[in-house]
C-alpha cells in the first residue's frame, strides 16, 4: 500500500490535484480519506456556540481517530468513515465504507501538522496556489455548497482562514516532498506525481 498526504490551503486545489490522480490510476485502486470527515462532533454545543469553533486549527480534528482508520487499512482491514455535516456542525449517522486499496490518499488543509499521521506517509504533497485564487475559489464553494453570503466567506477568511493559513498550514509546507505551485492547473507536477505513483506501484 502506498499512503499518500496531500495538504494544502482551503481552495488550492487539492480536490483537483486529488481527481487528476485517481483518474489516472485504473479504477478501484485509490481510496481517500479526507480530513474534514474527521471534524470533532460538536453536537453537545449549543448551535451559536458551534459557530465560534475554528475549524482551520490541529484541536478541530479527531487525530487519534484518522490515524487509527489508516492504521486499519494498512494492516488490510476496511474501515467505516465517519461522516461530517458543515451545516450542523456534528458528525452524522450515515458512515462510509472503506475498503484497503493499493493507494490511500490522505487529504486536507492540516494533514501534514500531525507529526504520527506524517510518519505512515509515504509521499507528502503540498497543493500551493495564489492567496487570492484561493479566496476566490472558497467564496465559490462556501456560497453554493454552504449557503453563506459573500460577505460571511470574506469576514471568516479575514478573521480566521488567513492568521490559521499562517500559522498552521503554511508551515507545514516544510515537511513536503513536492509542492505542487498553482494548485490543480499545473499538469506537469501533478504528471510527475502520477508517474512515481505509478513506478511505486509497480515495485509493490
Amino acid at each position: 500500500m502506498l499512503v499518500i498526504g496531500i495538504a494544502g490551503g482551503t481552495g488550492s486545489g487539492k480536490t483537483t490535484v486529488v481527481n487528476k490522480i485517481i483518474n489516472s490510476l485504473p479504477q478501484g485502486e485509490v481510496a481517500v480519506i479526507p480530513q474534514d470527515s474527521y471534524y470533532k462532533d460538536l453536537s453537545h454545543l449549543d448551535p451559536a456556540d458551534r459557530a465560534k469553533v475554528n475549524f482551520d486549527e490541529p484541536d478541530a480534528i479527531e487525530w487519534t481517530l484518522l490515524v487509527e482508520h489508516l492504521r486499519r487499512l494498512k494492516a488490510g482491514e476496511s474501515i467505516e468513515m465517519p461522516t461530517y455535516s458543515y451545516l450542523t456542525c456534528t458528525r452524522q449517522e450515515q458512515t462510509v465504507h472503506v475498503d484497503p486499496r493499493d493507494v490511500v490518499i490522505v487529504e486536507g488543509i492540516l494533514v501534514l501538522n500531525d507529526e504520527v499521521l506524517r510518519t505512515m506517509m509515504d509521499v507528502k504533497v503540498f497543493v500551493d496556489a495564489d492567496a487570492d485564487d484561493r479566496l476566490i475559489r472558497v467564496i465559490a464553494r462556501d456560497c453554493i455548497e454552504r449557503g453563506r453570503t459573500p460577505k460571511m466567506v470574506i469576514d471568516r477568511y479575514e478573521a480566521v482562514l488567513k492568521p490559521m493559513h499562517s500559522r498552521y498550514i503554511e508551515p507545514s509546507k516544510r515537511y513536503a516532498d513536492l509542492i505542487v505551485p498553482q494548485g490543480g492547473s499545473n499538469v506537469v507536477a501533478i504528471g510527475l506525481l502520477t508517474d512515481y505513483i505509478e513506478s511505486r506501484l509497480n515495485r509493490l
